[in-house]
């Protein structure tokens, strides 16, 4: 696969009944137990410090990155950050696109999106600590252990992507 064959598009308000749906998918629940994401306050939301992306395939949708500025976002989620990093969140949405290689050609393109175009010096993502598969994932992607922590009730691992690596 190459990442020609999927794109990124700015989400609008009429993706929103389909993130809706996708947040109801047992692996996507499984995911974020305690995360509910208001897609209709997210998506009429026009703030810099976050961008909401869908993924295509052949005009497809198959997923959604949630891109932000960890230092600048409004719920201090991550506290106290650094300038120049961003922090993404991924999701596939239907089962059937799982195991495909596609959240891989979505991860480089954000890679190439926030290293190259938002100049950042790293990326953070934090899993939950039990998601095994998905520290597996992106450690293949060149992210590294930074720590555990808890977020929303949730112990998750922290991982950092520098730029260059």
């Amino acid at each position: 696969m190459t990442k020609a064959m999927i794109k990124l598009r700015i989400a609008q308000k009429e993706d929103q009944k389909l993130l809706e749906y996708w947040d109801t998918k047992k692996h996507v629940i499984d995911c974020a137990p305690n995360d509910e994401i208001d897609w209709e306050e997210e998506l009429n939301r026009n703030v810099d410090w976050q961008e909401i992306l869908i993924a295509e395939l052949d005009a497809r949708p198959i997923g959604v990155l949630v891109n932000i500025d960890p230092q600048l976002e409004s719920s201090h989620y991550w506290g106290k950050v650094e300038a120049n990093k961003r922090a993404l969140d991924i999701w596939i949405g239907e089962e059937s696109d799982l195991g495909k290689g596609y959240g891989t050609v979505m991860m480089e393109l954000m890679f190439d999106r926030c290293f190259k175009i938002q100049k950042a010096n790293s990326i953070l993502i934090d899993p939950l600590s039990s998601n095994t598969k998905a520290i597996k994932f992106y450690k293949k992607l060149g992210f590294e252990f930074v720590e555990e922590r808890i977020f929303d009730q949730d112990l998750c691992t922290v991982l950092e992507k520098k730029r260059g690596r």
